[in-house]
């Protein structure tokens, strides 16, 4: 199931142990090489005083529209707990706000949400909103991954426009596979009778 970047913000985190709300997701964790959530930074009144307030995506059992269910609070980590995330966290990365440019340089927008699969958290898409005069053509423009091509600390980089139409137009190029049957050799064939 596709989920907006957004909505995970404020979601539950539930324990089978506990049988209960622990803590909300307050922001996600986000691998820039991959562009794979790896976790969740949480808030809470059961683990304030605690420093282990990151919850590891593998150790969700199942994402609903409940929430986020995992089997106890021992789940939890600390920032230097889990190595891959200690690096992301060092980066301060952050997906959203980023301005998103083509190869050319050509301006499109800021990063305003992303879309991720319930399943792998992996992002598929982000959703960028476009400048003011932009945007009263198209306010947002949605991106898959696969038009991504590099991600600094400062921008998103995507194919060129230019490009990626013409990629949509060769795929949607179609070829008949069946014969006309008024025409001969491509072109019209009048009727052999005359009045």
């Amino acid at each position: 199931m596709l989920v907006s970047g957004n909505r995970l913000i404020g979601t539950p985190i539930l324990s089978m142990q506990a049988a209960g709300q622990i803590a909300t997701i307050s922001s996600a964790i986000i691998d820039p090489d991959t562009l794979k959530i790896l976790g969740f930074k949480l808030s809470g009144p059961l683990i304030a005083k605690s420093s282990a307030n990151i919850l590891d995506v593998k150790s969700i059992r199942e994402y609903s529209r409940y929430g986020c269910i995992i089997d106890n609070i021992d789940e939890l980590v600390e920032k230097d707990d889990v190595i891959k995330i200690k690096k992301v966290l060092d980066l301060n990365f952050d997906l959203l706000g980023l301005k998103v440019e083509t190869k050319k340089g050509s301006k499109l927008g800021r990063v305003s949400d992303f879309t991720v699969t319930s399943e792998d958290f992996m992002i598929q898409q982000i959703i960028v909103r476009r400048p003011a005069l932009k945007a009263l053509i198209d306010p947002e423009l949605t991106i898959p991954r696969r038009e991504i091509v590099e991600i600094t600390d400062y921008k998103v980089i995507i194919k060129d426009e230019e490009k990626a139409i013409k990629e949509r137009a060769e795929k949607e190029d179609f070829i008949p596979n069946f014969v006309n049957p008024f025409r001969k050799n491509g072109e019209f064939a009048p009727s052999d009778k005359k009045d």
